[in-house]
């Protein structure tokens, strides 16, 4: 069909007309008013205000012409009319169908980004309540460290109640110092980690608000052009808006309006992979930290372990010597008691001997004679004189190793003290508290 400013300018077709309706030669008019006239004078009263044959003939001509020229203008217009009216609607039509054409693909591409920034939301909830997952493990963990902290202090705390000269920078000690160092490090550690989760989790909250957002703009949308879509010609809630087809200064444009949208799924997957990292960071770091716990633990069991048996052998080895050193006292008592017995047994033969002596003295004149008996006895008397010195002195010997020998077993039998003390502290006390040690599970914040 032609454009309708074509048919407005088009001459209109050529059509055979009767030749009674064709238009007749124009005559001027003709005006009779003259004096001079073929009439003559008598007929001047009854031609004054009357026109010719030809005048009228003429008028009755310019009436047809009018009419005929009008019904052809007429005719002319009729056709453009109808030929407008028919392109128009069919225009109209054609038109009305593109329009709900791309109002359907305007649809489907809400859709898709609608769809798209679902799954987005989707896939932040559940990467969100994942991340609240691993901030619970966090913090089961870091709750795990305080006992932890608490039962390496409880046994420094216990073996300060040693005694000399138990009370020695040992190895155990050393073990139990990095423990208790090791576990405030990683305190800090799970705490620093813990405001990083809880960063990543408003982050993805923030982030999901902003897609929610975005989503609901788009099924508003979506629902305004679905409503659109089904407007027809036969709807009955249409009606004119003469100011709706003004563009509103703040429309965006096509590319504008994609853009936000995968602005927004572009943060949102950006966060996503960020909580993603960081949830498996958090594994390594739990495992890592149970991991060099357990670790650290064992070396504080294995020293713990070792300083006991340390400490059993030298109380056995302590109470071997005791044993003997009892022994010992008891020999020595005995000796003493055979020393003292024998310094007496010496004193009658001292007696015998000094008493010959003495009586001897007595003889009279030449037979106070320095005999052979009298050489003996003198010799007896020293003999026996320097055997009670001797056995007095190893006497005294004696008795001064049967005091050493019981300072010994005073000395020997508080060692062995200590070192009972010293083993139950460790033993009893450290190493039954440690029996409490969380496990692997608990360290790494499952339980």
């Amino acid at each position: 069909m032609s454009h309708p400013s074509v048919l407005l300018t088009q001459e209109p077709a050529p059509q055979t007309v009767p030749v009674s309706e064709l238009p007749m030669k124009v005559y001027e008019p003709a005006l009779n008013t003259g004096l001079d006239t073929s009439s003559g004078l008598a007929t001047a009263g009854f031609r004054t205000a009357k026109y010719l044959l030809e005048e009228w003939n003429q008028h009755n001509y310019t009436r047809y012409y009018e009419a005929f020229a009008d019904r052809d203008h007429s005719e002319r217009v009729r056709q453009e009319s109808q030929s407008l009216a028919a392109y128009t609607g069919e225009l109209a039509e054609r038109t009305q169908q593109d329009s709900t054409a791309k109002v359907g693909e305007r649809l489907q591409d809400i859709h898709f980004w609608k769809s798209e920034l679902q799954r987005e939301i989707e896939d932040l909830v559940a990467e969100t309540d994942l991340q609240a997952g691993q901030k619970r493990r966090l913090e089961r963990a870091l709750d795990a460290t305080e006992v932890l902290y608490s039962l390496a202090m409880d046994n420094l705390q216990c073996r300060e109640r040693r005694q000399h000269p138990d009370l020695v920078r040992d190895q155990v000690e050393s073990e139990l110092l990095k423990e208790a160092e090791l576990v405030r490090n990683i305190q800090e550690l799970l705490k620093r980690t813990i405001k990083q989760v809880v960063n990543q989790i408003q982050l993805n909250r923030d982030q999901k608000e902003v897609c929610e957002m975005d989503w609901s703009d788009k099924l508003e949308t979506y629902n305004i052009d679905e409503k659109c879509g089904r407007y027809n010609n036969q709807s009955t809630n249409i009606r004119f808006h003469p100011s709706s087809s003004k563009l509103e200064d703040s429309a965006s444009t096509p590319e504008t309006w994609a853009k936000h949208s995968h602005d927004n799924i572009y943060r949102a997957e950006r966060e996503k992979l960020a909580s993603i990292n960081l949830r498996a960071l958090v594994d390594n770091i739990l495992h890592d930290t149970a991991e060099d716990l357990h670790i650290q633990s064992d070396l504080v069991n294995q020293a713990f372990a070792k300083h006991c048996e340390i400490l059993e052998d030298a109380k056995h080895k302590l109470e071997h010597h005791l044993k003997k050193i009892l022994k010992e006292i008891g020999d020595q008592e005995h000796n003493i008691e055979a020393l003292k017995q024998a310094i007496k047994d010496k004193e009658t033969p001292l007696k015998v001997a000094q008493t010959r002596l003495y009586d001897r003295s007595f003889r009279p004149n030449v037979d106070l004679c320095r005999d052979a008996a009298q050489f003996r006895l003198i010799s007896e008397v020293e003999e026996l004189t320097e055997s009670i010195e001797a056995l007095k002195k190893k006497l005294l010997d004696s008795e001064q190793a049967l005091r050493n020998l019981e300072d010994t077993r005073m000395t020997l039998e508080k060692e062995i003290a200590v070192k009972a003390n010293s083993i139950f502290i460790d033993r009893q006390k450290c190493m039954a508290h440690r029996a409490r040690y969380p496990t692997a599970l608990k360290l790494a914040g499952y339980q």
